[in-house]
């Protein structure tokens, strides 16, 4: 019962020992799971006055168990729509989404191929055996389809698929419809949430997808809408028709192969899409009427070659991840991660602090060797001024001075006074060419 509403729908037989083996699990708890007792509050029942809530037990009241075990541990399930055009990157943003949010990813190829390969499964199986199996595992034909009851039914249902591949090209509006809202209406997507990946597309679509039954509502009057399935945040992205062109072009021919993205089809898309937006009836506007307004994020703001900052940008919007959070063995990943991580910047901090003082002694010794440069250079550049200078000097020293001069200093030699000085003096005095 447990696991059928909040869990696969699939329980495994272990032994008992194997719970010893589980680290999240302790004593007390194990205690608690192995005792074999049952009790009835008798004494309760007869002297207090208490209202009981699921006397009936755990069973017949799994519904409002599910839902207050949900509500105290803030487990509600998050549903995300994602819209916009070709090429704007819906479907790797909400990839991303669903696995920073541990969510459903929700693509209508993707559902529509696996829709097809479970009914294909349930009717390559013999009937006794697809009984048999249900019997022995406790679940429905097809996880996600509770409503099948038969092979004859999901063989009727294949064929009729299959019909509308080969004549509308799988896009036909009745069946998508229904393809889509079981896949929304299973029970991982009611648990745990979903992205949406550009589906529906129109108002039309939008209404007979969130529509709450199938009867028919008054013209002009908003239906009821299904509170199990209606997305709780939607996000537009938005982006030019040349920038999206000049991203598709920008792009790898391998990744372009076999896509909508070759030159022709890919404008024919944008084309459709932009056609189907325009009016006041968009599956925008719907979204609008049921008080759910959308968020308009402009791609070619936050452009980056991985969408990383838009994906940022709607994590913030959307809030906290609604589940359990990391387990011991991911948080231990995480810390490993982190530990690695931060070694790798430490070694890198290092080798680049070598690399900048390794740089800086290059460039002290480069502009060291540059001023002795300059030094020497300007020495030369004054000692050939200071030359330069003296010729004029060494001119008028040797016409006017020195021929005397040497005159004097040999006659000096010659007599040899006991005044040396005094006599050069005195002879130079005497034999001054100006006195004279």
């Amino acid at each position: 019962c447990i696991s059928k509403n909040i869990g696969p729908g699939k329980i495994e037989k272990v032994p008992k020992e194997n719970a010893f083996l589980s680290k999240e699990l302790t004593q007390m708890q194990l205690d608690m799971l192995f005792v074999n007792l049952r009790m009835e509050p008798i004494y309760l029942k007869e002297n207090f006055n208490i209202k009981w809530f699921a006397e009936a037990g755990l069973i017949e009241n799994i519904a409002q168990v599910i839902m207050e075990y949900k509500q105290t541990r803030g487990l509600l399930p998050l549903k995300v729509f994602i819209h916009g055009p070709p090429g704007s990157g819906k479907s790797t943003i909400a990839k991303e989404l669903c696995k920073h949010y541990k969510l459903h990813y929700v693509g209508i190829n993707d559902v529509i191929s696996k829709k097809i390969a479970d009914l294909e499964e349930i009717v390559a199986k013999e009937p006794d055996e697809v009984e048999r199996e249900a019997e022995r595992e406790g679940e429905d034909f097809v996880e996600e389809e509770e409503e099948r009851e038969n092979v004859e039914a999901a063989k009727e249902l294949l064929d009729a698929i299959k019909e509308n591949m080969q004549h509308n090209k799988g896009r036909k509006h009745k069946y998508l419809i229904k393809i889509m809202k079981d896949k929304l209406m299973s029970v991982p997507c009611r648990n745990q949430g979903y992205v949406l990946d550009g589906f529906p597309e129109t108002y039309e679509q939008a209404m007979d997808l969130f529509k709450e039954g199938e009867e028919e509502e008054a013209v002009g009057k908003m239906p009821k809408f299904n509170q199990i399935i209606i997305p709780e945040f939607v996000f537009s992205l938005t982006a030019s028709d040349e920038f999206l062109i000049d991203r598709i072009i920008k792009l790898p021919e391998s990744e372009v192969a076999g896509t909508h993205y070759s030159e022709n089809q890919f404008l024919q898309i944008l084309k459709h899409f932009r056609k189907i937006n325009t009016d006041d009836v968009t599956v925008l506007n719907y979204f609008d009427e049921l008080e759910i307004h959308p968020q308009f994020i402009d791609i070619a703001v936050y452009e980056d070659s991985e969408n990383r900052l838009t994906v940022s940008k709607i994590i913030k919007d959307i809030g906290e991840p609604r589940n359990y959070g990391l387990t011991d063995e991911e948080k231990e990943a995480l810390e490993r991660q982190a530990a690695e991580e931060r070694l790798v910047k430490e070694a890198q901090e290092k080798a680049e602090q070598k690399r900048k003082e390794a740089k800086e002694r290059e460039e002290r010794m480069a502009r060291w060797e540059e001023w002795n440069k300059q030094q020497e250079e300007v020495k030369k550049q004054e000692e050939e001024l200071l030359e330069a200078q003296s010729v004029p000097l060494r001119n008028y020293l040797m016409q006017n001075v020195m021929p005397t001069l040497m005159q004097g200093i040999n006659e000096c030699c010659r007599i040899r006074p006991d005044d040396p000085v005094n006599f050069l003096a005195e002879y130079l005095f005497k034999n001054s060419p100006d006195i004279n």
